[in-house]
């Protein structure tokens, strides 16, 4: 079953001669805990794509179907519950609150949500990410993948249907790098969530269940 369908995606930004085109009718799906990797050199719309998938930005035309749903027919306030609930993100950046123990940041969008954390999915989440003995550390107290981990578990603490993660290790090393993310993707298998990850890196695409190829605002592979 697709968890994510997109149809005929298009984005211009700016009118007449100044118009430009950053997406170009991009068509995708991705199966329930699909692993992708959407790879495109700079300025290939990736990243455009990317807040398209996540809701962050509107289309010029096009659909975005999340869990069967077509988050562009909400309306704003409706959309920011949504993608609250069934999309997380990781950012290259892990914008953890410093004052916020581990434990607090990855339940922060839940209690932002008004809702309780599910205590045992949480600390299996956790332990799942080998950041239990780190639960009331805070982010200045840890090194650059520890706080990789929080911002995964953080995307992760609402069980979403789609994790989105833009360049997510673009601030680690290499061995780290593969270290976050052969993590991401257990998890993802563990809870059947789907991921769709942005790269520019071929070694970390490599990494992806599939691998999907963007040049000037069109999908040019879609892998197997």
């Amino acid at each position: 079953m697709d968890t994510l369908k997109v149809t005929g995606l298009k984005k211009t930004y700016g009118t007449g001669d100044t118009a430009v085109e950053a997406l170009k009718g991009v068509s995708l799906s991705a199966q329930k805990g699909e692993f992708i990797a959407i790879v495109g050199t700079s300025g290939s719309g990736k990243s455009t794509l990317l807040h398209m998938l996540g809701g962050l930005d509107r289309p010029t035309e096009g659909e975005v179907l999340v869990d069967g749903k077509n988050i562009f027919e909400l309306k704003d306030e409706q959309l920011t519950i949504f993608r609250r609930r069934k999309i997380g993100f990781v950012f290259q950046s892990f914008n953890l609150v410093p004052v916020l123990s581990v434990y607090e940041n990855i339940v922060l969008p839940i209690e932002l949500d008004g809702g309780a954390p599910d205590r045992e999915y949480i600390d299996n989440l956790i332990d799942t990410l080998g950041l239990t003995d780190k639960k009331n550390a805070y982010p200045n107290q840890l090194s650059g993948g520890q706080q990789q981990r929080v911002a995964i578990a953080r995307a992760l603490s609402s069980a979403p249907e789609v994790v989105l993660a833009d360049e997510p290790t673009g601030n680690l090393d290499s061995k780290t790098s593969r270290d976050v993310l052969g993590l991401l993707k257990v998890i993802g298998e563990k809870y059947a969530q789907t991921i769709v990850m942005i790269t520019h890196n071929e070694a970390i695409a490599q990494m992806a269940d599939r691998i999907i190829r963007i040049e000037d605002g069109k999908i040019v592979s879609k892998g197997v």
